[in-house]
């Protein structure tokens, strides 16, 4: 098991040695080695060890900057947006493959989340939200694109809970 270095850190080096004298002092015998990193944590300002770890961890997370968020296509998800009517029905396939990948998050979203699913169930589901008539199409592309998993018998299918893009979620939530 590899070894993590924690830092270690007093902001006073007389109150850190009275504090571990009078906790030594308290004890008929030698502390092991998880007490002497909690008399040397509590030393420091902090509850235990494991308290001193979470801070120090937390002060790493918190210290490096957060991955920027990429842009929203926002003519790209009204272009994908015109695919759909007023009540959430695919009304034609798209012919580019970024533009039917970002209708299939909008299908996408309207399975319910961690339930298995029939293949009966979901050509329903996709029949309710698309009208050109080609069901297997988009079941077979959604497997496809991983936002369905099936078994191999195709008997049942679970949607694969995934974070949809921005772009998808902007069309989601559009």
């Amino acid at each position: 098991m590899s070894r993590i270095i924690h830092t270690y850190e007093a902001p006073d080096l007389s109150a850190l040695a009275r504090t571990i004298k009078r906790e030594l002092e308290a004890r008929s015998e030698t502390p092991g080695h998880v007490e002497i990193l909690n008399i040397l944590s509590r030393a420091a300002g902090f509850r235990n060890y494991q308290h001193l770890k979470a801070s120090r961890a937390a002060e790493t997370r918190l210290a490096t900057a957060p991955e920027p968020q990429p842009e929203v296509d926002f003519r790209r998800v009204e272009t994908a947006a015109r695919c759909f009517d007023a009540k959430d029905v695919l009304l034609r396939w798209p012919g580019k493959t970024n533009l039917q990948a970002l209708c299939l998050w909008k299908l996408w979203s309207f399975f319910p989340a961690e339930e298995e699913m029939t293949e009966r169930q979901v050509n329903d589901l996709l029949k309710r939200h698309h009208a050109f008539g080609d069901h297997a199409l988009i079941r077979r592309e959604m497997v496809n694109l991983k936002l369905l998993a099936r078994t191999a018998d195709c008997r049942s299918y679970r949607r694969i809970e995934r974070r949809p893009p921005p772009d998808a979620l902007a069309l989601i939530r559009g």
